[in-house]
């Protein structure tokens, strides 16, 4: 699933291609992606002659701000958003967007999970799903060490579930977190209370760091990730640990590890990450 760094990535590459464009019609051949309206006829019809001011993100979601709506999207796990570029549409392609100036945005979607949300303007940050997102560690100044503090404090968690939570944290995903706390040097397994206030304004800086740093990079393409233009992202080159397991450490040269944490298939080096516990009393 794309996370903060892929779908910023995203925002920006719509923002210089689809900005300023009027819409002319829109086509929904997979209605289950439309959540609101829950009606496909009602959703098109909003959006006719409406104008994309510009695009936004809030953790995982994009945001297409038009004269009287906003336009809420998730691409979940394999959805993507491509100019049509004169190439007829494939069997992926669910939402087509046809513009005044005769060009065309097509979203594609393998899975078929993706969402989107059509808002009045300026109401969205109040209603699910945006809502319930908790800060992110990009541009967020509410993204502080405290804050993470109190979140960690009152949970039995561990460290890797309270981070994967989106209410507590907007925008991080497994590659992310799993990054995060190596460079932190923190078990994925450790409980997020038992964490030293040293060792999470330390997992702060190496959030906010390897956030700042896969954005600058496009992103990780592990999967099938793009960007708008097609372009891959350069961040899983500078991967420590995910998807390593088996291969030595970047650091200690050991055998990077890969268990399961959250449900989620999780990597780590048994050296360089110990279980950290907070000194009581």
């Amino acid at each position: 699933m794309p996370e903060l760094p892929e779908v910023e990535t995203v925002r920006r590459t719509l923002h210089e291609l689809v900005k300023g464009k009027q819409i002319k019609h829109v086509e929904v051949y997979w209605p289950r992606i439309i959540k609101r309206p829950d009606d496909k006829d009602a959703f098109a019809t909003l959006l006719q002659g409406q104008t994309i001011q510009q695009i936004g993100r809030r953790g995982k979601f994009l945001t297409f701000y038009l004269d009287d709506y906003a336009l809420v999207s998730h691409l979940r796990m394999e959805g993507k958003y491509e100019m049509a570029d004169g190439k007829e549409p494939d069997k992926h392609t669910h939402v087509r967007f046809f513009f005044f100036d005769n060009t065309e945005l097509y979203y594609k979607d393998v899975r078929k999970f993706g969402t989107m949300h059509l808002f009045p303007k300026g109401s969205e940050q109040d209603q699910m799903p945006l809502v319930q997102l908790g800060p992110e560690p990009y541009e967020d100044p509410s993204f502080t060490k405290q804050y993470l503090e109190e979140v960690f404090y009152k949970t039995t968690r561990d460290i890797k579930t309270v981070l994967l939570d989106q209410r507590a944290v907007a925008g991080l995903g497994n590659i992310y977190v799993d990054e995060a706390l190596f460079k932190a040097g923190i078990r994925p397994n450790t409980k997020a209370q038992d964490l030293p206030q040293q060792a999470i304004e330390l997992l702060h800086e190496k959030i906010m760091e390897t956030i700042q740093t896969a954005v600058e990079k496009g992103g990780s393409s592990v999967r099938s990730y793009v960007n708008g233009h097609g372009d891959m992202g350069l961040f899983q080159l500078e991967l420590h640990v995910y998807n390593r397991q088996g291969e030595a450490c970047t650091v200690c040269g050991n055998e990077i590890e890969k268990t399961v944490v959250a449900g989620r298939g999780t990597h780590y080096c048994n050296n360089c990450q110990p279980i950290l516990t907070k000194v009581k009393g």
